[in-house]
């Protein structure tokens, strides 16, 4: 009997283990496996919150101080947005933006678009027309700036130079009232074509092929192609491109910095009063800091605003 019911011995070197020592929990395992995505995920919350967040939190209270290079900072309240209401500059340069932005939307908004159809319907030379349309866009904006900069010289400039031979008179080009302000539209326009002109061109290519081939059949023709086929199938994209543009424009700053200075009233925008009120004329942080949430304010309700009329269209 005692040999019957003695254990079975257990082979040398094969200790059993507790169960629970064998197998951990899923969430302990779960958090082994994952432990090097969470690393990463907390080192990308850290470099957005320290260089995203915390500026605009910083913006937002540097707004109601006084800073500047003299004095230590010290709380002022609402001061500077009544100092920025009644300084006839904001008021021209909140004009001066809206005239840029409208005149950016005239020359560079349909262009893109009109510019991605001729491409989508080449069959030679696609890739190279391609890459000269993007070109711009991967020049730095200084060296494009710097670039108009001579075209649009009075003097010895390629614009004028270009006038003279054909008989023209010359142009005062950025210098000029009237001409000042699309001067620095047609360098942003330039500049900005190559980006829109690809996403479009790539939207394009995801249409599919058999609405054209059902037009075709219907009898329709390239206009009404365009019209109900092409257009209808772009709609977000068009919705999206417009909102970035308008918030790109009214953040316009290096054109009217470096082609007409900072003290030009006709061409004076937003970015460029934020930048006087900082660094030259007034230096005072605090009221720069104060024309950047206005603009941060006008540009956050706008984009609300245009997303909640523009649903239905998605």
């Amino acid at each position: 009997m005692a040999l019957l019911t003695a254990e079975k011995p257990t082979t040398p070197g094969r200790a059993r283990r507790p169960a629970r020592l064998r197998t951990p929990t899923r969430l302990v395992r779960r958090i082994q496996d994952n432990l090097l995505a969470y690393a990463f995920l907390a080192g990308g919350l850290f470099c957005f919150a320290l260089f995203s967040w915390y500026p605009l939190v910083r913006g937002v209270i540097l707004s109601f101080q006084q800073v500047n290079f003299v004095t230590d900072p010290y709380w002022v309240g609402a001061e500077n947005y009544e100092v920025l209401l009644d300084d006839p500059l904001f008021w021209t340069a909140w004009k001066n933006t809206v005239v840029f932005t409208g005149l950016a939307l005239v020359l560079g908004y349909a262009a893109p678009l009109v510019l991605a159809i001729l491409l989508n319907e080449l069959r030679h030379l696609r890739a190279f027309f391609r890459i000269t349309v993007y070109l711009p866009v991967m020049l730095p904006p200084i060296v494009v700036v710097l670039l108009w900069q001579y075209f649009y010289d009075p003097g010895n400039g390629l614009f004028n130079a270009v006038l003279r031979g054909v008989g023209l008179p010359e142009s005062q080009w950025t210098q000029g009232g009237g001409s000042a302000m699309i001067s620095l539209v047609l360098v942003s326009t330039w500049a900005n074509l190559g980006g829109a002109t690809l996403m479009y061109l790539a939207a394009l290519q995801g249409v599919p092929g058999e609405l054209y081939e059902t037009a075709e059949l219907d009898g329709a023709t390239i206009w009404q192609r365009l019209r109900h086929v092409t257009l209808p199938q772009l709609r977000f994209i068009m919705l999206v491109l417009l909102l970035l543009q308008i918030i790109a424009t009214m953040q316009v700053f290096i054109e009217p910095y470096q082609l007409t200075g900072t003290s030009n009233p006709d061409t004076i925008t937003v970015m460029v009063l934020v930048y006087r009120y900082a660094f030259t004329v007034n230096q005072d942080f605090g009221l720069a800091a104060a024309m950047s949430v206005l603009l941060f304010v006008v540009l956050g309700v706008f984009s609300a605003l245009y997303l909640r009329l523009t649903r239905e269209a998605k």
